[in-house]
């Protein structure tokens, strides 16, 4: 069965490239309920959920019809995929900043409210906020993806780990070098800039 489904997504693909719109459409009914659930578990909106699937889509024509799929007919793990990334990634655009507490117990940053602050330091926590971001983007995929779900979608641990198909004990251990990593950035950050002040 597993093999005939292999088969039949690779049909459907080609019978696609060849014109054949409907087969497309019979993919996204095959696909469509696993994709969404994919990215209603990380993003926990309906309408962004909804908004992403629509993109997914899109990617997978993009990617599809520029001659760069080569799945092998393994249609579905490959389309969950390019929506869990879309759904990781949101994070990326206008989103709510956490607190992210590194391992040796310090706060990277926090929910900031600008409403009693001066122009300065409400530039100076915006920079703040993005160099962060930056700096998470730094991070191996593995480790920014826990990062990511965790303290910007709030997802637990075992959640994380049901998601991302490991063990518990591994979805802590990436986050722990995910904390590990980030100090270690901005020490190095603190460090150049001292250098450029304080020049020896």
């Amino acid at each position: 069965m597993f093999i005939k489904n292999q088969v039949s997504d690779a049909a459907l693909i080609s019978a696609y490239l060849q014109g054949n719109d409907k087969a497309f459409e019979t993919l996204v009914k095959k696909s469509k309920s696993k994709v969404y659930t994919t990215i209603y578990l990380i993003v926990k909106d309906r309408y962004i959920a909804e908004d992403l699937l629509q993109e997914t889509y899109i990617k997978a024509i993009d990617v599809m019809k520029s001659g760069r799929y080569n799945e092998e007919g393994k249609f579905m793990p490959w389309i969950v995929r390019i929506a869990h990334n879309l759904a990781i990634d949101y994070f990326r655009k206008d989103r709510r900043y956490p607190t992210i507490i590194l391992e040796d117990g310090s706060m990277v940053f926090n929910s900031f409210e600008f409403s009693e602050d001066s122009f300065e330091d409400i530039q100076l926590k915006q920079d703040q906020i993005v160099n962060i971001r930056e700096l998470v983007k730094r991070l191996p995929d593995e480790q920014r993806e826990v990062l990511v779900l965790r303290h910007y979608e709030e997802l637990s641990f075992q959640e994380i780990a049901d998601l991302t198909q490991v063990s518990i004990n591994t979805a802590l251990g990436r986050m722990r070098y995910a904390l590990i990593n980030l100090r270690k950035m901005l020490n190095q950050q603190e460090l150049a800039y001292d250098a450029k002040l304080y020049p020896k």
